[in-house]
């Protein structure tokens, strides 16, 4: 299953896409307050993965210190996501 953020984030750019019909822009506006009223966007699981995410980018950021690094390798291993 896809990550809620990208779901929504795709959501949103068919909504502004002037390309796209005002039918798709209308289902894609439904189906994004669907997910924020059911709370889909802010629950725990997208909460850990955008902390994953975060993570995995300190890894990759050449000026993230090493230590930073450690803590980073940790964090995400304890989540079960090693990178």
């Amino acid at each position: 299953m896809a990550a809620p953020g990208n779901v929504a984030r795709g959501l949103k750019a068919a909504i502004s896409n002037p390309n796209n019909s005002e039918e798709a822009k209308e289902r894609a506006s439904e189906r994004l307050q669907e997910m924020e009223q059911s709370g889909e966007l802010d629950s725990p699981t997208a909460h850990e993965g955008n902390i994953a995410i975060g993570h995995k980018a300190a890894l990759r950021n050449p000026n993230v210190s090493e230590e930073a690094k450690e803590h980073s390798a940790q964090v995400l291993d304890d989540l079960g996501r090693s990178d």
